[in-house]
């Protein structure tokens, strides 16, 4: 069987994209030296997969900061406001991505939202009614050069018509059907000159083909289809992920696509689609089925035996060829296990990265009796011994221990009483700037160079200059700074029972920003207090002068667990409620020690959101709110529960956040234009909101005016007595100039609206 990769790793394997783009960014390198580097990382990318035999390997699946706006540069799609700038190409695709600031411009960046069910985000694409589709496939011509130069031939890879359409956003007059005959007809230019350049192949990528699909939805992907295909010169890989496409299959089989790719992984359904339609077998001679059976998402090793059998399967009812596949591109998992030194070989042997991932694809299509042996032996040794008594709590939980009482409107009016907070009251999201002394610091104490005495006392340092600027930019409540953090996942990951931790496992994000999730590898459960003695001390620097309570700062339960990566031998509901057990013993601790208000982030409550409308409740938020619930139902009436989300679409979930008995959310708004107040009036919202008015992933300060305005703008949707103001999101990747003066202006304007 011949074996293909949707998509790899762009970041570099130490993060060099990271690091050169921030030193471009800051004026230190030269756009020329950025190119150098970017080039030595898809040649590394290109070479690695031919040595471990992939026949299908993607070029364009590069980016700077983001493929959908790579594809929104492809199409022209650039907001007249970016154009007025005058800027050059990457300097406009940098100020589209992240904000522009100087003395002739002022602008905002575009929206950011998640990509499907994973932790990357992608820039929203923005259609103004001035914008003309004009095709510049550059990008896409000069990385195809660049790795036939390099001795591979690639299927260079493309976002899709249909799925950018359906994900980008209308500013205008003009909506999405105005441009799908104009795109239509740039994609089948792009087929012509992918050809001429002499690819056989080129991979469309289409994963809103999952996603519930109207007849609307079906119509226009028919329309814009049927032009593009029109006298196609290429052979082209329909390729689909993050599930199974049943709204459409049968139409998706009976256009002319020379391979179709398919999801066999979070595709609950895709080999009953397989098996219960006879179409199959008028496209299945000609018709390559490019099949998603090594995990593009986790970084377990695939069990060889469950696999086989799988295959075996689908050669039952596919009767053409069969390519062996991720099931999405490996851009969600790190590079290579080889970068790990530290972690035990006992361990290491039951992960496979992006490099070990091809290895899988390989080993699977040759179907080596060795290889398959020694593979069952690796999934019959017996991994982690279970906790006997945390499951019998879990087991015995029952409704009181998911259910806060008294109700909310009761709590609101004993802690309004009791924080006496003035209308609008301000505060920021948690964490405040990490600088370079910060982060030598923590690094210091892991490696043993500094003693525990000096590193709490370097904290204690900062967390009182901290609450000291707070005092003095005159925020209402206030935060400690978790100068101890380098994670919100991987710092409280490092103090709970269960999890190990990668040193080189980074996976992007978004633009520059990488994460390094912990793995879950056995029952979770709390060792010690882990935030207690920081928040106390951070109330007591805040007793001495203002008496302005300071939030105790914790991760919740769901979003732990989304941004690590999962165990795949117990189901996410029961660690989800395994971390929440362990959460909730910190709750009742910061609460004990005289913490009033607690912080409790769910940022990504809406990442593992079934894509599908109907499997919502039966596969994910009938857990993932009650998680929520236990970690914070046995807190007194007056400890008031803060959350906080970003950077999803959160409008058809409002219902169930206000379920979530928080009394306080705040959320990422501003770049979404503000777009969930609405819904927060519609659905007669009673949680208290800060709604971000200003966007922390940009380096512009807002100014005053800028914040008042948006704040006259939620006072028309939301309760003067509900409203917060907040940036978006946490401060920690911010400089500390920009941040002093962006909330000195966040202060002033919630003053001025106060009036």
């Amino acid at each position: 069987m011949k074996k293909s990769v949707i998509g790899y790793p762009r970041v570099g394997s130490k993060r060099e994209l990271k690091f050169a783009l921030e030193k471009y960014f800051r004026g230190e390198i030269p756009i020329e030296e950025l190119i150098k580097t970017s080039k030595e990382l898809r040649t590394y990318s290109w070479l690695v997969q031919k040595k471990a035999g992939i026949d299908f390997i993607s070029s364009n699946d590069f980016s700077f900061y983001d493929n959908m706006l790579d594809t929104s540069f492809m199409l022209g799609v650039i907001p007249e406001r970016y154009k007025k700038l005058c800027l050059s190409k990457p300097d406009t695709y940098f100020a589209m991505a992240r904000g522009y600031q100087s003395k002739n411009g002022d602008l905002t960046a575009l929206p950011m939202k998640k990509w499907f069910n994973t932790n990357y985000h992608y820039i929203v694409p923005e259609f103004d009614d001035k914008v003309e589709i004009r095709l510049d496939d550059s990008k896409i011509v000069e990385e195809y050069k660049e790795a036939l130069s390099c001795g591979v031939q690639t299927k260079p890879v493309v976002i899709g018509p249909y799925t950018f359409l359906k994900l980008s956003r209308f500013s205008g007059k003009k909506q999405l059907v105005d441009f799908a005959k104009e795109i239509s007809a740039a994609y089948r230019n792009l087929l012509k000159n992918v050809a001429c350049l002499g690819a056989k192949w080129i991979q469309i990528d289409e994963p809103a083909l999952v996603l519930d699909m109207t007849d609307e939805d079906k119509k226009l992907f028919k329309t814009m289809y049927n032009d593009v295909l029109e006298e196609k010169p290429i052979k082209i890989l329909l390729q689909t992920y993050f599930g199974d496409v049943r709204d459409f299959f049968d139409e998706l089989v009976n256009f002319d696509f020379d391979g179709i790719g398919l999801d066999f992984v979070e595709g609950k359904e895709t080999f009953e689609l397989i098996k219960k339609h006879n179409e199959i077998k008028k496209q299945s001679g000609t018709c390559l089925l490019f099949a998603g059976i090594v995990n593009g998402k986790n970084i377990w090793r695939n069990n060889y035996e469950k696999t086989s059998i799988l295959l075996e399967e689908i050669e039952k009812y596919w009767k053409g060829e069969i390519v062996l596949s991720t099931s999405c591109s490996l851009l969600h998992v790190p590079y290579s296990v080889k970068n790990e030194e530290k972690l035990d070989s006992t361990i290491l042997e039951h992960f496979a990265f992006a490099e070990e991932k091809l290895i899988e694809l390989s080993e699977i299509a040759a179907k080596d009796k060795n290889t398959l042996e020694k593979n069952k032996k690796l999934f019959n040794k017996q991994r982690i011994l279970e906790d006997s008594l945390l499951k019998e709590k879990i087991n015995n939980l029952s409704k009181n221990d998911f259910t806060r009482l008294p109700p909310f409107a009761e709590r609101e009016v004993a802690q309004k009483k009791k924080f006496k907070l003035p209308l609008f009251p301000t505060t920021t999201i948690g964490s405040f700037p990490q600088t370079k002394e910060v982060r030598l610091n923590r690094a210091n104490f892991k490696k043993g160079i500094i003693s525990k005495e000096q590193y709490i006392h370097f904290n204690r340092e900062k967390i009182a200059e901290c609450i000291a600027l707070q005092e003095k930019i005159g925020l209402d409540v206030l935060v400690h700074g978790e100068y101890e953090r380098n994670d919100m996942v991987e710092y409280f990951g490092e103090n709970l029972e269960g999890y190990v931790f990668t040193q080189n496992g980074w996976v992007q994000s978004y633009g520059t920003r990488c994460v390094k999730p912990p793995v879950i590898w056995a029952d979770i459960s709390r060792k010690n207090p882990i935030t207690v003695e920081w928040s106390k001390y951070a109330q007591s620097c805040a007793n001495k002068n203002s008496k302005k309570s300071v939030k105790g700062m914790l991760t919740g339960p769901v979003t732990i667990l989304n941004w690590s990566f999962p165990r795949e031998d117990i189901s996410l509901k029961e660690s989800a409620f395994q971390i929440a057990l362990a959460i909730r013993s910190e709750v009742l601790d910061l609460e004990a020690n005289g913490i009033g208000m607690i912080q409790i982030d769910e940022a990504a409550l809406k990442e593992k959101l079934p894509l599908r409308k109907a499997d919502w409740y039966s596969e994910y938020l009938d857990w993932a709110i009650p998680a929520f619930n236990l970690v914070h139902s046995g807190c007194r009436l007056e400890t008031q529960i803060h959350t906080h989300m970003c950077y999803s679409e959160f409008i058809p979930i409002i219902q169930d956040i206000d379920n979530m008995d928080a009394d306080v959310i705040t959320f990422e708004a501003s770049r979404s234009n503000l777009e969930i107040l609405q819904a927060l009036k519609e659905k007669n919202f009673r949680t208290e909101v800060g709604p971000g008015v200003y966007d922390i992933h940009s380096p512009r300060v807002p100014s005053v005016e800028e914040i008042v305005k948006a704040l006259e703008k939620m006072k028309k949707y939301i309760p003067e007595s509900k409203l917060w103001v907040n940036p978006d999101c946490g401060l920690k990747t911010r400089g500390l100039v920009e941040t002093e003066a962006a909330l000195k202006n966040l202060v002033a304007a919630a003053k001025k609206v106060r009036g």
